[in-house]
């Protein structure tokens, strides 16, 4: 990491937060110094992520994988891509944490403890992939803005918490409700304590499923601070922007929910084609729902040497928003011939589901392996970048791997 100072404009309390411990004496520091600790912040210590992570951007923190960090069945913190908006909450006392439901469509607004929420409710456990819209981005051309995700703003960990919709129904719901919207802890970058971050949501046909999650524990354990903690909304196969961290509040609407970031370019993309580069009026966008089909080849490392005679195992995973993947293929010659991987049954609804194959090559030289899922409507990856839009989203393109047989 280049060395920065951004911390100097941090609150004492935000300096103490992300330290872990109070600064003895804080209050003395001679105006715009910087504690040592902080010179040179490593967020891979910070987070408690792999160094071979990617950091994207420090303010606000984004950071994603490589393919082959993403290997395991269930994906651990340490691999875990970062996506944030705004900046984590400086101060966090989950003994006085709540969540409030309110709206135009309750029959009344309700606030729980996170006591009340983890005593009053039956507790579910689902692995649930969480993609970034943006996954992909750096791959567009013309160039699109944001964060240059190449492949790895993608995860499947196991999330523990109550069901929204027991939730939801606790509280009663007027029969005009169409949406619902979450609020949260995070700040703003320029800490305007009346500028939301991010406010996004989803139609309340998806709140009520099974697998929509108020979640307080990640792969058994209390969610990580950067990814949540105590509480975060999380919900599977859609942009991983509609799963809220540092959760306060959800908003039950009679409308699509018009919070920050619901509007404009920000998660849509073009309802029709557009030709690269072509500007893009509001009324010609669209929300993005479900994620597409999309898979990752994660072993070998592309890269990989093998010797000529031998064959190859390659091993990763696929997925398809709110539906499941149907078949997994690979290709050795570019695309002009697929032969089918092994693919196993998602864990539950919204997983990812892994693949595996036995690959050989015909004599030595350099080969690519090109991974295409196909979801159960029969639609299968494109080979090549998909339709352009502005902002760089749903980049479902083969992924591919490098490899040499001498």
């Amino acid at each position: 990491m280049k060395r920065r100072s951004f911390v100097t404009k941090s609150s004492l309390a935000g300096l103490s937060s992300v330290l872990g411990i109070d600064i003895v004496y804080g209050a003395l520091m001679p105006s715009g110094y910087t504690p040592l600790a902080y010179q040179d912040v490593n967020p891979f210590t910070l987070f408690k992520k792999d160094e071979a992570m990617v950091v994207l951007n420090d303010r606000p923190w984004n950071m994603e994988a490589q393919a082959h960090l993403l290997n395991d069945p269930v994906t651990p913190n340490k691999y875990m891509f970062i996506r944030n908006n705004g900046l984590i909450p400086e101060t966090i006392d989950e003994k006085i944490w709540t969540l409030t439901i309110n709206g135009e469509s309750v029959k009344a607004s309700k606030t729980y403890t996170l006591q009340d929420l983890k005593t009053k409710f039956k507790h579910y456990t689902y692995q649930l992939t969480l993609e970034c819209g943006g996954n992909g981005r750096s791959e567009f051309d013309p160039p699109a803005k944001g964060n240059q995700w190449t492949i790895g703003a993608v995860s499947c960990a196991n999330w523990t918490g109550i069901r929204l919709k027991d939730l939801l129904t606790d509280v009663g719901l007027k029969d005009d409700a169409v949406y619902i919207g979450y609020h949260a802890a995070d700040q703003h970058l320029n800490k305007n304590p009346n500028k939301e971050p991010i406010s996004r949501g989803v139609p309340i046909a998806e709140a009520m499923q099974d697998e929509t999650l108020i979640a307080f524990a990640m792969n058994g354990e209390p969610i990580p601070k950067v990814h949540g903690f105590p509480l975060r909304l999380v919900c599977g196969g859609w942009p991983a922007s509609t799963s809220g961290k540092w959760l306060t509040g959800i908003s039950v609407r009679n409308k699509v929910h018009d919070g920050e970031k619901m509007g404009g370019s920000s998660y849509r993309v073009p309802c029709e084609t557009v030709a690269p580069g072509e500007t893009v009026t509001d009324d010609q966008m669209c929300i993005i729902e479900s994620m597409p089909v999309k898979s990752l080849i994660t072993y070998p490392k592309s890269g990989a040497l093998l010797t000529e005679g031998k064959m190859l195992k390659i091993n990763g995973h696929a997925w398809a928003g709110e539906l499941q993947v149907a078949k997994m293929e690979y290709s050795i010659d570019f695309g002009s011939s697929w032969n089918t991987a092994n693919l196993d049954t998602p864990t539950n609804r919204l997983a990812w589901q892994s693949f595996s194959a036995r690959v050989s090559f015909p004599k030595k030289g350099y080969y690519e392996i090109w991974a295409r899922a196909t979801d159960e409507n029969g639609t299968k990856q494109p080979m090549v970048l998909p339709g352009w839009n502005p902002k760089g989203y749903l980049n479902n393109a083969c992924h591919r791997i490098a490899v040499k047989v001498v």
